[in-house]
This record gives structure tokens, C-alpha cells and sequence, in this order.
């Protein structure tokens, strides 16, 4: 499994509010499925970042195209493969 970072940032406030229903069932959806890794919000309100699990990048980008918030148009997206290095074991 390979862990894909979304990073979504703020381009249109005025869509927020509109999405922000189905933008937190997405979430919770794909949290049950193990699909994503880790969520949260900038607390700048700028924006936030998903850390998604998949096989592949086409998978993930998949995932992070049709979350409600992203495909609304609201965010710009950008999108990496992240080469997560677990903390060491104190």
C-alpha cells in the first residue's frame, strides 16, 4: 500500500458552504473503507490535507478528484506521492 497526499487550498470560499455536508460524509466514507490514512484542516482556514492509501497514483488521485469539496470547484488540488517515514520507536 502507498499513502498519496492531497493538498487542497482555497480558491473559492463562496463553494465551501455548499459541500460542506456532503464533503464530511465523503470523509467519514472513506475513513470506514481505510482509504484514507489521515485528514485535517489548515488552521489558517486556507485549505487542509488528506493522506490517502492506495495501490497506485491513478487510484489515489481517483479518490481525491471526486471528494465533494474538490470536484465543487473550491480548492485547487495538489497531489504527491508521499514516501512516509515512520518515527522511529523511542
Amino acid at each position: 500500500m502507498k499513502y498519496f497526499a492531497a493538498i487542497q487550498s482555497i480558491l473559492d470560499a463562496s463553494k465551501i458552504e455548499a459541500v460542506r455536508k456532503p464533503h464530511v460524509e465523503y470523509l467519514e466514507k472513506m475513513v470506514a473503507e481505510g482509504k484514507i490514512y489521515i485528514r485535517g484542516k489548515f488552521s489558517d482556514g486556507l485549505g487542509g490535507l488528506t493522506i490517502y492509501k492506495a495501490e497506485t497514483i491513478e487510484e489515489a488521485r481517483k479518490f481525491a478528484e471526486t471528494h465533494p469539496f474538490v470536484s465543487s470547484g473550491a480548492p485547487r488540488l495538489d497531489f504527491h506521492e508521499w514516501e512516509m517515514k515512520p518515527r522511529p520507536q523511542d
